[in-house]
């Protein structure tokens, strides 16, 4: 199992900001896990002849969905309700590094995917350290080492489709883009 080093940590003024705005973060992060889920039914629309992505996107669309399921029961149980869709400008911009043709579209969709993942198993494990009550520290650490597995599971299928160069080259440039993009947003209480 492959793994990636984030080129930049997550600023300790996150976790404050997550902190002192937890009901905002919560209702942020049912949506990252219902797009998440929507974006691996993505892959599995458009490349139906790979086998073995199909079949680990419909088990990764399935484990993103009972993250939602688990994330609107603490959304319900502190009585907030669901608000509708915010555009998340970190996965917007990142979008925007994606190239175009068939090889390079799907090399970037499985790569960016993988960036996006390891950084919510960073930004996870840090609420994990962080929170207070104890359900949630170990509902995130739960989440971060899924999330953790998930990277390497676009890594993984990367290499299984791509030359070893070819993919790692590209996810230097895609760990610099990442970089940059972080560097830039200011910090909300958002999982980007």
């Amino acid at each position: 199992m492959r793994e990636l080093s984030l080129q930049i940590g997550t600023a300790d003024a996150w976790a404050e900001c997550i902190v002192d705005n937890f009901d905002e973060f919560i209702l942020d992060h049912a949506a990252n896990e219902r797009k998440a889920s929507t974006m691996a039914m993505t892959l599995v629309a458009h490349y139906p002849d790979r086998k073995p992505l199909m079949e680990a996107m419909i088990e990764l669309a399935l484990e993103e969905l009972n993250h939602f399921r688990q994330v609107v029961k603490i959304i319900h149980q502190r009585g907030l309700v669901i608000a509708s869709d915010e555009k998340d400008p970190y996965v917007n911009q990142l979008r925007g590094f994606v190239r175009g043709g068939s090889d390079n579209y799907f090399l970037d969709r499985l790569l960016s995917a993988a960036v996006i993942e390891a950084r919510g198993a960073e930004r996870f494990s840090i609420l994990a350290k962080t929170l207070a009550d104890p359900k949630l520290k170990a509902f995130y650490t739960t989440l971060a080492q899924s999330e953790n597995k998930h990277h390497c599971l676009f890594l993984d299928m990367a290499h299984s489709y791509f030359p070893e160069q070819t993919v790692d080259q590209r996810l230097l440039e895609w760990l610099q883009i990442e970089k940059n993009v972080i560097e830039q947003l200011p910090i909300r209480p958002r999982l980007h």
